[in-house]
């Protein structure tokens, strides 16, 4: 079995695969104080209570980061507790099999890229990638399967705090869907704003993505995914594709690519 781990500035989400499906998931808060052997209690103690996990164990891992001192503490944990399996890092010199045409590859986010690898094996290319997580991000795939470029923009929740922390009479709010887009008191004005204000924002940016890739913006189909990405799901109008785990996939893909199929 692979565990894939993708470690994002708010979140840390594990799936674990048997062969090409996802057979358990699970999210946790990504703390950068939290050590090695932190680590390996707080996912060994997830994955123990999995009956697949008992009988076959875990044969492989493929992990990407956001968040270096995290990566450093998860390199840590590999070495000590699971030194004697594959495990792949993916980061610039991995072979993802997706070329990277901007300026400097180095500096993309390798989670973008492996969004983008898992999207057009998914689905096909051309293609949008929209990733509502701590920042809401744009990825952009030509038809020939390239990375070009993308646009990144404050996430929902990043909004949400600073409304709340630099307005004078504002406050935290749950981010729900409110009775209406006219909002009848404060909190319901507030969700308002950020659900229609992030919906629309998304169908704004992806349009005039699409626009540019394609001579026919209707061939580009565009995929959600992120923990935010079900709250504007039926609110953006662009979106064709809601794939929850797209992160995950691509690191299953890029382990098979560099080590091979795990069982």
């Amino acid at each position: 079995m692979l565990l894939t781990i993708d470690i994002g500035n708010t979140h840390t989400v594990l799936g674990l695969f048997e062969g090409s499906e996802i057979v358990e998931h699970w999210r946790i808060s990504t703390d950068p104080r939290r050590t090695a052997d932190e680590h390996a209690v707080l996912f060994q103690g997830l994955m123990n209570n999995h009956p697949l996990v008992g009988r076959t164990g875990v044969d492989g891992i493929a992990i990407c980061s956001t968040v270096p001192s995290v990566l450093h503490e998860m390199r840590d944990m590999i070495r000590r507790y699971y030194g004697d399996i594959p495990a792949l890092v993916v980061e610039p010199g991995v072979k993802t099999g997706m070329p990277v045409l901007v300026d400097n590859p180095k500096e993309v986010g390798t989670d973008r890229i492996i969004n983008a690898l898992a999207a057009v094996h998914l689905y096909g290319a051309p293609c949008i990638v929209v990733d509502l997580g701590t920042a809401t991000s744009f990825d952009a795939v030509s038809r020939k399967g390239e990375w070009i470029g993308g646009a990144i923009a404050p996430g929902i929740e990043i909004s949400v705090e600073a409304l709340g922390a630099r307005g004078a009479q504002l406050r935290k709010i749950e981010l729900a869907r409110p009775r209406s887009v006219i909002g009848k008191n404060t909190v319901e004005c507030m969700q308002a704003g950020i659900l229609y204000g992030f919906a629309g924002q998304i169908d704004g940016v992806v349009n005039r993505m699409a626009e540019e890739l394609a001579d026919d913006p209707n061939d580009v189909t565009v995929v959600a995914t992120g923990g935010l990405a079900p709250l504007v799901l039926e609110e953006a109008e662009v979106i064709d594709e809601h794939e929850p785990w797209l992160t995950l996939i691509g690191l299953r893909l890029v382990y098979e690519r560099n080590i091979g199929v795990s069982g």
